[in-house]
């Protein structure tokens, strides 16, 4: 038996979807459908009712719903306990952190924290978000930092997860001051006249985000792909030397925008508000932690986990 299963068969049980239970969980369904089978199999008992619609658990599966979520939350605390026994250099808190919020938005942040808290040790793991997401999970860092959106949730146990809503940045599009003032690269552009555009990578949030953003627009935006690239920062760095428009969060672009480098290059119909979310494992009862918390909840609003 694995861990995964149970994680899988918890987020089912909150769900009612094999799909959006496979995307949260971040595999395919088919392969999501094999972890639910394989802890049936495990169990030796059906724990999903396959013979009706939407998906329902059979009386064994509500059964066991209780005692998954003790037998993780019971793995996960003697986890951290374990880990706690070890030193930390300096006592420095582990952060996971997606790359573009590691270079843009984390910085500030911690700077202004400083302030009204005091020092905070720090040790910071950046990657995608999925990375950082089980970096989390699997009890390898203190606090994870990640952009929330309702259309696309990192979903995480509220029973062994809580949240903090930090801040709300916006995603728009930007582009070079020269190319916007002489109206050449200004969505939603002419079918004669495309505009260059520099996209996310396909398995990348961000490209979630501009994808729902294009969809909702409410008319078509005429743009002609030019570079793609999983990182904003390389994205930024492409719009910056003139080679088209890119759709950045706020943050990463602050700078630019006060000297007069760029400038959006659309209206509000082509902006998204995201939220930048905090998250920590209630069973990690590190005293850097808890007292950092302390000073957080005091001051910002408390985020649902599964939603």
């Amino acid at each position: 038996m694995e861990l995964k299963w149970l994680e899988d068969f918890l987020s089912l049980a909150e769900t009612g979807s094999f799909s959006r239970s496979a995307e949260q969980r971040h595999v395919s369904q088919p392969a999501f459908s094999r972890r639910i089978r394989a802890l049936e199999a495990w169990l030796g008992t059906p724990l999903v009712d396959r013979s009706a619609y939407p998906t329902q658990l059979t009386a064994a599966g509500e059964a066991f719903k209780g005692p998954a979520a003790d037998l993780i939350s019971r793995l996960h605390a003697a986890r951290a306990l374990a880990r706690g026994l070890q030193p930390v250099a300096g006592n420095a808190l582990a952060f996971a952190v997606p790359h573009t919020l590691a270079f843009a938005f984390f910085p500030a942040w911690l700077a202004r924290l400083r302030q009204g808290f005091g020092d905070v040790p720090t040790r910071l793991m950046a990657g995608n978000v999925h990375d950082v997401v089980t970096t989390l999970v699997e009890g390898g860092c203190d606090l994870l930092l990640c952009y929330h959106h309702p259309a696309y949730p990192v979903w995480l146990d509220p029973a062994r997860f809580e949240g903090l809503k930090l801040a709300t940045e916006a995603v728009r599009p930007y582009a070079p001051r020269s190319m916007v003032g002489s109206g050449r690269w200004l969505l939603p552009g002419r079918a004669g006249a495309t505009i260059p555009f520099l996209r996310y990578g396909p398995n990348t949030y961000l490209r979630r985000m501009v994808d729902t953003i294009l969809d909702r627009a409410g008319q078509p935006a005429h743009l002609a792909l030019q570079y793609e690239s999983d990182m904003a920062e390389s994205l930024k760095a492409m719009l910056l030397a003139g080679h088209g428009l890119a759709f950045l969060p706020a943050s990463a672009v602050a700078r630019e925008l006060e000297r007069g480098e760029i400038v959006p290059a659309g209206d509000a119909r082509w902006t998204l508000e995201m939220e930048v979310r905090l998250y920590r494992d209630r069973a990690n009862t590190r005293p850097e932690l808890l007292r950092l918390w302390a000073h957080l909840t005091a001051g910002a609003t408390v985020a649902g986990v599964g939603r």
